[in-house]
Order: structure tokens, then sequence, then C-alpha cells
């Protein structure tokens, strides 16, 4: 890509209410490994996060909604700038979910109050060089991994919604028998710092939003 530029600044954010609009996205891939006393190949499914500025943890891309672009065109762009991937999006929202940002967790104003839209993308595409490049390291998961790894509830329960909304994913019984048992501290997950769009959409992730 020529231009290695993010969007800063929030002249264009848009806003319902209090609520910071934000969109993003699980990029994801099948992975082919050999498993099984028959050496039998199977297909692994694997996520993408990010790790986050100046924080202990792993998150999915995702950033403000912007009124020059569409949901969709706003996930892609994220995905683009924090993660260096491209690939194709799901038809439409996995589901919406509140949260109030990083910085005003423990704030009891309206600020910072957001309402985020995460899709999925299976990825086709990934870039040696992006944007936040310096700010963002990237790792894939497995789905028990990941789940492990996502310091928010809203985002635990994106995923889930992922998983099941894929009829190729087999994923299911694990995301079930993480819900019975504890989760690891967020320090135990290994963080990958930086090694080193979106083409149509999906038809096969369905709309699960409430």
């Amino acid at each position: 890509m020529s231009c290695l530029t993010a969007r800063t600044g929030r002249q264009r954010q848009r806003y319902e209410g209090h609520l910071r609009l934000v969109s993003g996205c699980i990029p994801y891939k099948f992975e082919k490994s050999v498993g099984g006393s028959n050496c039998s190949t199977e297909k692994d499914l694997l996520v993408l996060m990010i790790s986050s500025p100046s924080r202990d943890d792993l998150v999915f891309p995702k950033g403000g909604w912007e009124d020059d672009e569409t949901m969709s065109e706003a996930a892609c762009r994220e995905a683009w700038e924090e993660a260096g991937v491209k690939g194709v999006l799901g038809e439409t929202p996995l589901g919406d979910w509140e949260f109030r940002s990083k910085s005003k967790q423990n704030s009891c104003s309206l600020q910072g109050g957001c309402r985020g839209f995460m899709f999925a993308m299976e990825v086709t595409e990934e870039l040696d060089s992006w944007p936040e490049q310096a700010n963002y390291g990237r790792k894939w998961l497995t789905i028990e991994e990941a789940y492990r790894a996502c310091r928010y509830d809203w985002m635990r329960e994106a995923l889930k919604k992922f998983v099941t909304a894929l009829p190729e994913s087999r994923e299911n019984d694990t995301i079930k028998e993480l819900e019975e048992r504890p989760l690891r501290p967020i320090s135990e997950v290994e963080h990958q710092m930086p090694s080193q769009g979106c083409f149509g959409s999906h038809p096969s992730i369905q709309q699960l939003a409430a």
C-alpha cells in the first residue's frame, strides 16, 4: 500500500447520544495441521489479536466509525491500520456491545461510553508493514487462547458469537468448557510484538445481533 498513514482525531467521529460508535472485527483463518494416529490433515481455526499500547492485554482491532464511511469500511480500515491485515468481511455484524473506553474505565461520568459493532473477517492478506505497526503487535491464537486472553466480558461474548456463526467451526464445545473453568491471568498469555481491507462480504457469516 502506497500510503501507510492512520487516521487521527475525532472530527468525523459518529455518536449515538453520548455513545461513541466503534467498528471492528475478529480476523480469522483456517490453518492446515496434521493430527491423529492416521496423520490426517485437519484445519485449525485461528483468530488474530493485537497488543494494546501501554497495556498488558490483547484485543481485537477496532476503532471509531467515521461519518464518511460505512460501518463495514470502518472495520476494514481498523483491521488494516492496527493489525496489518485485509480480508473478506462478514455481510452483517456479529452483534453490538456497549462498553467504556480504556482511558475512562474508572470514571463515573457519561464520557468514554462506546457502542461497538464487531464483524468476522476471513484474512486473505497479511502485510509486512502497516500504519500502526510501531504501536501494535499481532498474534494468531487458537479459540481457547483467545478466549482466555480477552480482558473484557464483551469481547468473550463477541468471540462466542463468532464461533457460532462459522459453519466450518467445531469450536463450540471448547467455548462451553472454557466457560466452566476460571480464566488464566492475562500475563500468562504470550505476546508477540510486530515481526515484521476488505474484498466484499462472506455469505457464510450470519447475522447474530440480539
